[in-house]
């Protein structure tokens, strides 16, 4: 699986006149690797993650999945969103099907396919529980099957620990990385903090200030596991937050 993005622009009305999110953002993500995309507040990573997921239409430019431009929502894009995006009603079984039923898989299939990612992120037990009754790690879990379900090419992932504590945050990070090493799933991983784009990346793309563009990518070869405490590992950390500080200050076109 290759994800092709080249020149791609979008721009949003605004008043009388247009705001340019993204513009000439040129990337290649390739088969099993691990991306993660930073920037400052509002530069497009999240416009970005939705025009790949088909969810938002780009100005111009081109995003192709193995060669093919994506034109909408597709089975081949998995998305697991920072607000866990859970339906209340349906139980952890439930919500994980969901997107098989829309397919019509047969049920004792979508039971295979759900027992089997239950299995994957640590929820056997939970099977039956309601949203109400999770953490949020687990929750986010939930999540993460639901996209596993459906066997995307790609999984895109909104800040999708933005909302739990620090130490469920550490945990979950350990955890998909342990998902992503069994999966060899492509991952696309917005976030704002950088120490979790050096933990988990295999390159890291830091986005200027909107109109956001890439200013810089970082290939990280430490091996995982990675030592957040380690002198390597604070130095790249101090080096991307440098440049992102840079951005912040840096003033923004409105048009």
């Amino acid at each position: 699986m290759t994800l092709t993005i080249d020149k791609l622009e979008k721009r949003f009305p605004k008043d009388d006149e247009e705001l340019v999110a993204i513009t000439d953002f040129t990337l290649e993500v390739r088969d099993h690797e691990f991306v993660c995309v930073l920037g400052p507040s509002g530069c497009g990573k999240t416009t970005l993650l939705r025009i790949v997921a088909g969810l938002e239409t780009k100005t111009s430019g081109s995003v192709k999945i193995d060669g093919v431009e994506i034109s909408g929502p597709g089975s081949d894009r998995g998305m697991v969103f920072q607000e866990f995006a859970l339906f209340p009603w349906r139980t952890v079984r439930k919500n994980i099907e969901f997107g098989l039923e829309i397919k019509k898989v047969p049920k004792e299939k979508r039971k295979a396919i759900s027992d089997k990612y239950i299995e994957l992120v640590g929820l056997k037990g939970f099977e039956d529980s309601h949203p109400y009754e999770l953490s949020g790690g687990m929750k986010q879990r939930v999540g993460i099957a639901r996209a596993l379900a459906n066997d995307p090419k790609i999984l895109l992932m909104d800040e999708p620990f933005g909302a739990l504590d620090a130490q469920t945050r550490n945990m979950m990070q350990k955890e998909l990385l342990r998902i992503w090493a069994e999966t060899k799933k492509t991952v696309l991983f917005v976030t704002h903090s950088v120490d979790e784009a050096v933990y988990l990346a295999d390159r890291i793309v830091v986005m200027t200030a909107r109109p956001g563009t890439i200013k810089e990518i970082f290939d990280i070869t430490m091996p995982r596991p990675r030592d957040r405490a380690s002198v390597e590992f604070a130095s790249l950390r101090k080096h991307i937050l440098a440049e992102l500080e840079r951005e912040v200050v840096r003033p923004t076109p409105s048009t």
